[in-house]
C-alpha cells in the first residue's frame, strides 16, 4: 500500500470537510422545505409557508456562504 503525501492527505481532507458542509445544508434545506409545504398544505397558512420558505432558503444560502 503506498504512503500518501501531505499535500494528498490536505486534500482530501478539505474535499471530505466540502462534502460534509454540503451534505449538512442540504439537509437543513429539505427539513425547511417540508416544514414549510407542511405549513402551507396541511395548516392551511401559505403565506407564512412561502415566506419561510424563501426566507429560510436565502438564509440557508448565507449561512453556507460565510461558514468556515
Amino acid at each position: 500500500m503506498a504512503e500518501a503525501s501531505q499535500d494528498e492527505y490536505r486534500a482530501h481532507l478539505e474535499t471530505y470537510e466540502g462534502f460534509s458542509k454540503l451534505v449538512f445544508f442540504t439537509v437543513l434545506w429539505l427539513v425547511l422545505l417540508l416544514a414549510s409545504m407542511a405549513l402551507g398544505l396541511v395548516a392551511h397558512l401559505p403565506v407564512i409557508g412561502v415566506l419561510l420558505g424563501l426566507g429560510g432558503s436565502l438564509a440557508l444560502i448565507v449561512g453556507a456562504a460565510v461558514s468556515p
